[in-house]
């Protein structure tokens, strides 16, 4: 029998569960940046062969949320490793261990299903210093297998994917297998002119921020889409630096998502982008669920 299954990639924020998928897939699927708490939603990869299929669930990082958007961002998270087949925990193991580690570590106890540990970012530290950590995890008894990793390198992905086939049940895919994954093509757009954003304003800005499609239009006969897409920021400040002096900031944002859209679409992309300010966007009801509405998860 081929196996079929969800695997639940949970940690901190900044831990590497969006490049760890990527990695996985062997495509870009989640957007990726540097600062903490870039994904917002469940992310939803799918690995299909010969041994069966193994759908991901990238999640947002768990902290301590102090708005609606991120109450519901770690919401997301915990569901997730309720509803995976095999939930793995990723720890950052070029950092300290924290409250927020042993926090986890709690969370991971109550996951019915089989349990891996993956020490990422093992290409930032020296080998004698991982073992201790392993020791230190190994000694709670929660997981089934403990796996070094680079995400970023791509170090001992293979054993990975070996051990996560193995501690996947039987069964028939649960997507068909041609799809790499369930969102539509509007909310991953919205992701990835979300990611320039990411890239090219300030360390706190990106927080303040989201991206809504306001109109798509496709134009079959020039090969192009249409997309007019807003920027939404907290404060008029914010909005001042993604406007950016004599617009250049939105510019740059602008001219950095339409060649990542274009190889992303396969179509030449006209993109209209402006800067909306929405105070309080992240914690009103409306707003959320209006940036919400392309996700489709199908999972409920």
């Amino acid at each position: 029998m081929p196996k079929s299954g969800t695997v639940a990639l949970v940690g901190r924020p900044n831990a590497g569960k969006s490049t760890l998928m990527n990695r996985l897939l062997g495509e870009k699927v989640a957007i990726v940046s540097d600062k903490p708490q870039t994904t917002r939603h469940r992310i939803v990869g799918i690995l299909s062969g010969e041994r069966g299929q193994m759908v991901f669930y990238d999640t947002p990082g768990i902290h301590k949320p102090l708005h609606r958007l991120n109450r519901q961002m770690v919401r997301y998270a915990l569901d997730a490793m309720t509803d995976a087949d095999v939930v793995c925990l990723l720890i950052d193991v070029s950092q300290k261990f924290g409250a927020g580690d042993a926090y986890l570590l709690d969370l991971a106890a109550k996951a019915e299903g089989p349990r891996v540990l993956l020490l990422n970012k093992v290409d930032r530290v020296k080998k004698p210093a991982i073992l201790p950590v392993i020791e230190r995890y190994a000694a709670t008894g929660l997981f089934q297998e403990i796996v070094p990793v680079s995400a970023a390198k791509g170090d001992n992905c293979d054993r990975l994917l070996e051990v996560l086939w193995q501690l996947l049940p039987e069964g028939e895919p649960l997507f068909d297998p041609e799809l790499l994954t369930i969102h539509p093509e509007r909310f991953l757009v919205a992701e990835r002119i979300r990611e320039k954003v990411l890239e090219l304003t300030t360390e706190e800005l990106p927080f303040s921020t989201a991206v809504a499609i306001e109109r798509w239009e496709d134009d079959p006969e020039k090969d192009l889409v249409v997309i007019y897409a807003s920027i939404l920021v907290d404060r008029p400040g914010q909005k001042k630096i993604v406007v950016g002096s004599q617009g250049q900031m939105v510019k740059a944002i602008g001219t950095a998502a339409r060649h990542d859209l274009e190889e992303f679409l396969g179509r030449r992309v006209y993109l209209d982008l402006n800067v909306r300010l929405e105070p309080g966007w992240r914690e009103d009801k409306a707003v959320l669920a209006s940036l919400d509405r392309d996700v489709d998860l199908g999972l409920e």
